[in-house]
């Protein structure tokens, strides 16, 4: 079945599980060779990111998000050097530390690590927003006291290693969709309350006599200058201007406080 069959909503979104345990896995053992349709076998440093998704497999390649490939061992690398991670208007850098790939019943499958795309050369690249998630099988199970998160201890196949280009999120909810600028124009008048609502929160704004005024250091009742009113009538929201952005890392927050 071709992407273009697929019904909206289907994706391909493996997990890191799935991706080494049977993708990367099938790779190494040479077996399914129709997983090449899924995830090509592509020398990425050949290439800057933003050229990658078109060379990305049958049904990931219009994904606006991720892509993934295989990534065949540099001959320098089988001779015992360090991978070149140049590409033609930039390089990759590693960040972080190295870490493990989890089964479901907490056995350790593989390796990852991640890097991040600067533009230009070292040491004076700017980073961008690409980043990549590497991955490695490791040659048999073990389980994660054994290997007590020291990824040196880790033995891994080096024939093929398993990439997840992506774009970072501003959002970790990246489903979570917001318009653009090229969506049609919201103001903030479509967010203000209704009638009986403006007029208990006052959105006209009191007399400056109602205003409140901030509250004396340590002292954890909010004052009024207006006498004996009550706080509710004090209240005043000044108009404000709203901003898809600020709602964004708003909801951003949010998210990450759950």
């Amino acid at each position: 079945m071709s992407e273009s069959s697929l019904p909206p909503g289907y994706r391909f979104y493996p997990t890191e599980e799935e991706l080494v345990s049977f993708y990367l896995r099938n790779k190494l053992q040479g077996a399914r060779d129709e997983i090449h349709t899924v995830i090509p076998v592509v020398n990425i440093y050949d290439y800057n990111p933003w050229d990658l998704p078109q060379l990305a497999g049958e049904y990931s390649r219009s994904d606006p998000e991720q892509w993934f490939f295989f990534i065949p061992r540099q001959d320098r690398e089988a001779r015992g050097g360090r991978p070149t991670r140049l590409t033609a208007e930039g390089y990759w850098k590693a960040t972080g530390s190295p870490g493990c790939v989890y089964s479901v019943n907490n056995r350790i499958v593989g390796g990852k690590r991640t890097m991040v795309f600067y533009r230009g050369r070292a040491p004076n690249g700017r980073k961008t927003e690409w980043k990549m998630n590497e991955y490695r099988a490791i040659e048999e199970e073990a389980s994660a006291s054994s290997i007590a998160n020291n990824t040196a201890n880790l033995k891994l196949h080096q024939e093929f290693s398993l990439c997840r280009v992506y774009k970072r999120a501003k959002c970790v909810r990246a489903f979570d969709r917001r318009p653009t600028s090229s969506g049609p124009a919201i103001t903030a008048a479509a967010f203000q309350p209704s009638p009986p609502q403006a007029a208990y929160f006052n959105l006209q704004g009191p007399s400056t006599s109602q205003q409140i005024t901030a509250a004396p250091a340590g002292d954890n009742q909010r004052s009024s200058s207006s006498s004996g009113g009550d706080l509710d009538s004090s209240l005043d929201f000044p108009p404000y201007a709203f901003s898809w952005d600020e709602f964004d890392e708003l909801h951003c927050l949010l998210g990450n406080a759950q």
